[in-house]
């Protein structure tokens, strides 16, 4: 069963979870760096840039109702759908870039 959100919510939605999944994954991921003997902080760091993708993926579903709605919004006619898609792909992209800012303040990297 699927829950639908309204539009706002969900925009906040999938903000928190791409935010969640860049520090919660960098912050785990490090964590088995950290048992291998390579540096935690500097591994959490790379980590939290090569799963900005993935939490975007995450954030919109990792489905392909984002392409649907994109082709309905074209083709279609329906230009309100196609607009929301894009707003929720750049919540999602403002959560990671989030997540990324704090986990580079964490760590010192690249400041």
């Amino acid at each position: 069963m699927e829950l639908k959100l309204p539009f706002i919510p969900a925009l906040i939605s999938m903000y928190f979870i791409s935010l969640g999944i860049i520090i919660g994954g960098s912050i785990i991921g490090s964590i088995g760096y950290y048992v291998i003997g390579q540096p935690p902080l500097s591994s959490m760091y790379d980590l939290s840039m090569k799963l900005r993708i993935w939490a975007i993926v995450g954030a919109i579903g990792g489905t392909f109702d984002t392409f649907y709605s994109f082709e309905k919004g074209l083709f279609e006619g329906e230009t309100i759908e196609f607009i929301k898609q894009i707003f929720m792909i750049i919540a999602a992209m403002g959560g990671t870039h989030t997540g990324t800012i704090i986990i580079q303040w964490f760590t010192g990297e690249h400041v």
